[in-house]
């Protein structure tokens, strides 16, 4: 069985934040909250990386993230472009907004050919979430079905107080696999716990601060990758005509295609580690503070590297 590679989604345009957030430091040391999750996960048993980043970032990623951790982890890049669309496609005029974290993933078929782990560069996940889905990725294998994971965190565990969040939304059975996934791209903090709205405010629906969400941390077998470029290229045909300038291939909904085809168990698991994430520039006090609590708790040394 091959051995677990780390993904890490690092494209985004970090729209909300207005910057380049992954390379962001958030302590005095320079770590970015990336370099917190690779030590986790080398940590955990990982022996290499794949960083999803934009070309006309490359240097300053390598310079600032990659160099730095290739001397502890085997380190490799893909970029994911706008022009990587499927043959018979065209990039609709204006366009300047990525693909989606499907798309992204896709990205890496032909460089990851084995079991992987799928994360954000600009979220905590905490260092019990790196093991779990290390263990899983070496004693899960697909066979009638694809099995893969989720790490799932309490949605009262990852809102901010500074805007909106997306999160996929989940349904678990008693067995603690999923059910159903669904993407809620404006979550608010509300007097009362938490709402969602797809009508830009004008309505809200609540949830549960105890509803399981996704933090896009998963764990698949090199089977995803045939089913997301099937995806990404009905996506193409389908939903992009739709909305030529924003529409995006979201991870979280083409795994739920395959739970409701019966072509894929995820099982969930959970974490109950505080998340934490720049999503946007008022939420970075809040994550030094934090980095630096952990620090004085022993979870992490001063300098990581």
């Amino acid at each position: 069985m091959d051995k677990p590679v780390l993904v890490i989604l690092a494209a985004g345009m970090g729209s909300r934040y207005g910057g380049l957030k992954q390379i962001d430091p958030v302590d005095d040391k320079g770590h970015k909250i990336i370099d917190f999750s690779m030590y986790d996960a080398v940590r955990a048993g990982f022996q290499k990386v794949v960083f999803i980043i934009k070309k006309e970032n490359e240097k300053d990623f390598r310079e600032c993230v990659g160099d730095i951790v290739s001397k502890h982890i085997d380190v490799e890049y893909v970029f994911q472009e706008l022009d990587k669309v499927p043959e018979g496609f065209q990039i609709p005029e204006g366009r300047v907004k990525p693909w989606g974290t499907a798309h992204a993933i896709l990205c890496c078929k032909g460089v990851v050919n084995g079991p992987f782990a799928v994360i954000n560069a600009d979220d905590y996940y905490g260092r019990s979430a790196f093991q779990t889905l290390y263990d899983f990725l070496t004693t899960h294998q697909d066979d009638e079905k694809y099995r893969y994971a989720m790490v799932g965190y309490e949605l009262g565990n990852t809102l901010t107080e500074n805007g909106s969040v997306a999160r996929g939304c989940c349904v678990t059975d008693e067995n603690g696999f999923l059910k159903t996934i669904a993407e809620r791209t404006k979550i608010v903090k509300t007097a009362d716990g938490a709402a969602y709205t797809e009508d830009d405010g004008a309505t809200y629906v609540p949830l549960p601060l105890d509803t399981p969400v996704s933090m896009n941390m998963w764990g698949f077998s090199a089977s995803i990758l045939d089913e997301l470029e099937s995806a990404v290229n009905s996506f193409f045909e389908n939903e992009v005509p739709k909305n030529p300038l924003k529409s995006e291939c979201f991870l979280p909904i083409e795994v739920d295609k395959l739970l409701q085809q019966g072509k894929a168990t995820v099982e969930v698991l959970s974490s109950k580690d505080k998340w934490f994430g720049v999503t946007y520039k008022e939420d970075k006090p809040f994550v030094m503070e934090s980095i630096a609590k952990l620090k004085a708790d022993g979870v992490y040394p001063d300098v990581l590297w």
